[in-house]
């Protein structure tokens, strides 16, 4: 293995039970690559506590638990061939893809995002055409206070049957809590569900060689030259595993609290790191901690301890 995601299990179990008993309601979102830790495993556990798994297209559908309900967050322009799926529309375009299907739907609301939705008139659309809705959908966006985003949601479902529950995402505990009565609800979570407690999770690669370098020597596929003694790393992540340098160009890796420095980009599996004399340099068969999103890194490994 080269690049792995360790859990400390017993701590952030216990995190994931305090958001599923806080929120009514509540929707585990398992979209992409599930979050680090992978879709399967995510809705295998969610399975342990909600009915109801969101996932980011149709095509992230299989391994899915048995009896466990999917919605589909992403609106598709080709009908599944099942109708167990929860699909979403935001626009007329959408219903016409669905011709002849009659499965459940969320009809997305337009929100201040405007990236998907409509206007409540697209719910008689949708039922006219054969489906089921079961609810509305608010996207709202990550920016913006508290109160904006309560006051956008009243103001979107002010028209809205009271008998129809509103789906909603970013938002935080106590604003949902503090919804107006004449509506249920529920929410969906993602990152504050898994990733909430940063303090019981850990992203390191493996070091796969060190050799020594002197001052001047040129090395790597642009064959840069180095810029002093020291020691070439190669780490076990790379541009597959989703690993890049940073937005400001420097370097993911860390060994003994010090930001090693890139050599040149990574690739494909391999990132090539200088450490020049007198710093700490990690051994063969060791490790270094990678800071990257884990919603953008695929994982060799995921050890719970």
């Amino acid at each position: 293995m080269t690049i792995t995601l360790t859990v400390r299990t017993a701590l952030w179990r216990a995190h994931v039970a305090r958001v599923a008993n806080a929120v009514d309601g509540l929707v585990p979102v398992v979209k992409g690559n599930g979050y680090g830790f992978g879709r399967v495993i995510l809705a295998e556990i969610a399975s342990e506590f909600c009915d109801t798994v969101a996932v980011g297209t149709v095509h992230e559908l299989d391994g899915l638990p048995d009896g466990l309900h999917a919605v589909v967050l992403t609106p598709t322009l080709a009908a599944p061939a099942s109708t167990d799926t929860i699909l979403t529309v935001g626009h007329r375009a959408h219903l016409e893809c669905l011709d002849g299907w009659s499965g459940r739907v969320l009809v997305k609301l337009e929100s201040s995002m405007h990236r998907y939705g409509g206007g409540v008139e697209l719910i008689d659309v949708a039922r006219a055409r054969g489906l089921h809705v079961i609810g509305v959908s608010i996207h709202l966006p990550l920016v913006g206070s508290s109160a904006e985003h309560a006051d956008e949601i009243r103001t979107t479902i002010a028209e809205v049957d009271t008998d129809l529950p509103v789906w909603l995402s970013h938002l935080d505990l106590e604003t949902y809590a503090s919804l107006p009565a004449t509506h249920t609800y529920r929410l969906r979570l993602g990152t504050s569900l898994w990733h909430g407690d940063k303090s019981t999770l850990q992203l390191r690669a493996d070091v796969l060689d060190v050799r020594p370098i002197r001052d001047g020597q040129h090395a790597g596929y642009r064959q840069s030259p180095v810029d002093g003694d020291g020691h070439l790393v190669m780490i076990g992540a790379g541009t597959a595993n989703g690993v890049t340098a940073l937005p400001d160009g420097r370097s993911p890796f860390h060994f003994e609290r010090r930001r090693l420095r890139l050599h040149e980009a990574p690739h494909m599996h391999t990132s090539m790191a200088f450490v020049p004399d007198g710093e700490p340099v990690p051994d063969i068969g060791g490790s270094v901690d990678v800071q990257r999103p884990l919603t953008m890194t695929t994982v060799d490994a995921v050890d719970w301890i």
